[in-house]
């Protein structure tokens, strides 16, 4: 019998475990949890964290009855949420599936042959898709192999893809829980410091857009976290954040109709971008002004197309 065999054996295998951090997500948390317990994959732990929700995500867990642990009681956030349910895990391979995701089937045991077979692996992750509220296919979540350049400008790992080994997450840390929205982001850098990511070219998973989403409903506060996330991590920050930032913060205040207004929008962005230049980018370093031109003309001429 070879190893893929042994997987078929509840016995054998890694024990992986797949932690839900919740609050109020009522109306798609049982998706989340049927992708889970619908996994072909025998040894697997599953717990939910709920944050003390107030709608009707306790009667959905309760009738799971002992079908995996759940917890609810107030916490400081998802990313306590989380590293309280990895803390307590058994299992050797670790990895999050939000109240509002969906995993593919076969995702876990994907993930844990990949692994199996590529021990100097740290983490793997794979492809997903954007859905919308009621699951439907709306696109391909944006993602590439990992290459160091390329992911400080821009994060092309979908969270609810990622599968990391639990000695991985002991040696570079938990989720810095002061943080609301970029937490993955912020740990696949530090995992990237020492482990390679490896990506495998399936999709793993589905990931939910509605209008409750933080990444949507709070633009952006999200780009300012990952602007300041970045500069901790790296002393500067990339073109193309920065130029996202600095959009989303004139266009909350509406968006240009009139000649005058699209040409003070335009100012508006040099005024504002400068200025951010200066705050996050006094210690560029010369290897990285030529990425900065290349932004910035692809930046300005964008931003004068759509004008």
């Amino acid at each position: 019998m070879n190893e893929m065999d042994d997987l078929n054996r509840p016995s054998n295998g890694p024990l992986v475990t797949v932690v839900t951090p919740s609050f109020n997500q009522g109306r798609f948390i049982r998706d989340t949890i049927e992708s889970v317990l619908s996994q072909d994959y025998p040894n697997l732990e599953y717990m939910v964290i709920d944050g003390g929700s107030t709608d009707d995500t306790l009667s959905i867990l309760k009738s799971y009855e002992d079908r995996f642990a759940w917890v609810s009681e107030p916490d400081r956030g998802q990313a306590h949420a989380i590293n309280k349910g990895w803390r307590c895990a058994k299992g050797e391979i670790l990895a999050w599936l939000n109240s509002d995701d969906i995993y593919q089937p076969g995702a876990i045991r994907t993930a844990v042959e990949f692994l199996i077979h590529n021990q100097q692996v740290g983490m793997v992750y794979g492809e997903a898709y954007y859905v919308d509220e009621s699951g439907h296919p709306i696109d391909r979540y944006s993602t590439d192999p990992f290459d160091p350049d390329r992911f400080f400008e821009r994060c092309s790992i979908c969270q609810p893809t990622v599968f990391v080994r639990r000695a991985v997450i002991e040696d570079v840390g938990y989720l810095d829980e002061s943080l609301n929205f970029c937490l993955d982001y912020e740990l696949w850098i530090r995992i990237a410091k020492k482990y390679t990511p490896a990506y495998v070219p399936q999709y793993l998973a589905k990931s939910r857009l509605h209008e409750e989403c933080k990444t949507i409903k709070y633009r952006v506060k999200v780009h300012k976290e990952a602007l300041n996330m970045l500069h901790h991590h790296y002393g500067y920050v990339p073109p193309f954040l920065l130029g996202a930032y600095v959009r989303e913060v004139l266009t909350s205040y509406g968006t240009p109709s009139t000649p005058l207004n699209k040409g003070l929008f335009f100012l508006g962005m040099v005024a504002i971008g400068t200025r951010e230049f200066i705050r996050y980018n006094s210690r560029l370093p010369l290897s990285e002004m030529g990425r900065w031109k290349r932004g910035l003309v692809k930046g300005v001429k964008k931003v004068w197309a759509e004008l």
